[in-house]
């Protein structure tokens, strides 16, 4: 198993001149760790299992975790309004929104970026530069005012804005910055001491540089098409050894009882693909009434990422990605030998 899947990334790296870092565990045993591609393409500084890279929306799942850990402590409750527990006025949302709405992007209200009306993200930062968004409050005029989109309950439509508001219900709750209650509470436990909410303009060493590729062959980095600082939505970076961490960290319920670890991982809402669900933070996908995997996936421009774990073989994959595409074609090549060996 371990040279096929080896062989079958190999082969779609090269075909499709992945950049990133790739990481195939089951339980501790190492399956397949393979680097391609530049973290930085002017000084040809290759990647490498140490390199750190952004996630994107990979990291909603950290927001969820924190949000299970602050109803566990009796803080919050999942039926715990928003109006009742975040001192910000939202003049035209409905009065009903609960944690458990947010959490599985059910809450009906409106996104800063929309996926099912945008396609480019930079099209948010001319009115709005990237540059003056550090912290999760800086978020809030991008939809603040806006009317609701949907009705609360009404489906599931992946929010953005609804996980900035969870960052903000845990800064609230807790009286930690949102990035440093991750760290302490999340991170640390985790084993994840090289992951973070880094600054685009002050990157740690050994962190990746995300690239956009246009198609005459010319590129740029990604530092003036998201916001300077990543939040509760996206934009954390992490490795591909410490993402495996946090896997193993949170199945084996150091971050959370066995009852909120369950919790988090219940298949709540139907998502917009045929077998796919969405649990808190984390999407599940189906194989007839078993669990075929749960995971997590992020696009921002210049970084694509995807991380599963499947319960049956407790296989875990690491897909980073300092480029727009490249992650799920990886993910697919995986997935199809995973399922291969369990026949």
């Amino acid at each position: 198993m371990e040279t096929n899947i080896i062989n079958r990334i190999t082969d779609v790296m090269g075909k499709n001149n992945f950049s990133g870092t790739v990481l195939v565990k089951n339980d501790n045993k190492i399956l397949a760790e393979k680097s391609y591609g530049y973290a930085n393409r002017s000084e040809q500084i290759e990647n490498s299992f140490d390199t750190r890279f952004g996630i994107a929306s990979g990291c909603k799942l950290f927001t969820s975790i924190a949000i299970c850990q602050l109803v566990e402590d009796g803080i919050l409750s999942f039926e715990t309004k928003l109006e009742d527990c975040l001192n910000v006025s939202f003049p035209n949302f409905d009065k009903d929104i609960t944690i458990h709405h947010l959490l599985t992007h059910t809450a009906g209200i409106p996104d800063y970026f929309d996926e099912e009306v945008m396609d480019d993200f930079e099209e948010l930062w001319v009115k709005n530069p990237m540059y003056l968004i550090r912290t999760l409050e800086d978020f809030l005029p991008l939809f603040q005012n806006q009317p609701m989109k949907l009705k609360v309950g009404e489906r599931f439509h992946y929010n953005n804005a609804g996980y900035i508001l969870l960052g903000l219900i845990i800064e609230q709750a807790s009286q930690f910055k949102f990035a440093d209650y991750i760290e302490e509470n999340i991170f640390k436990k985790a084993g994840m001491a090289d992951s973070g909410y880094f600054e685009f303009d002050s990157l740690p060493q050994r962190t990746a540089l995300g690239y956009i590729d246009f198609p005459n062959g010319t590129w740029k980095t990604n530092i003036y098409s998201l916001p300077v600082k990543g939040g509760s939505d996206g934009g954390a970076f992490v490795t591909v050894n410490e993402m495996a961490n946090l896997w193993d960290a949170l199945i084996n319920n150091q971050l959370l009882s066995e009852e909120y670890t369950r919790k988090l991982l219940t298949p709540y809402i139907k998502t917009n693909d045929k077998n796919s669900f969405y649990g808190y933070g984390v999407w599940i996908e189906k194989n007839d009434n078993e669990i075929l995997k749960y995971h997590i996936m992020g696009y921002d421009p210049g970084v694509s990422f995807h991380s599963a774990f499947y319960p049956e073989t407790l296989i875990k994959t690491v897909i980073c990605s300092n480029k727009s595409e490249g992650a799920y074609d990886i993910m697919k090549e995986i997935e199809e030998e995973i399922l291969k060996q369990k026949q």
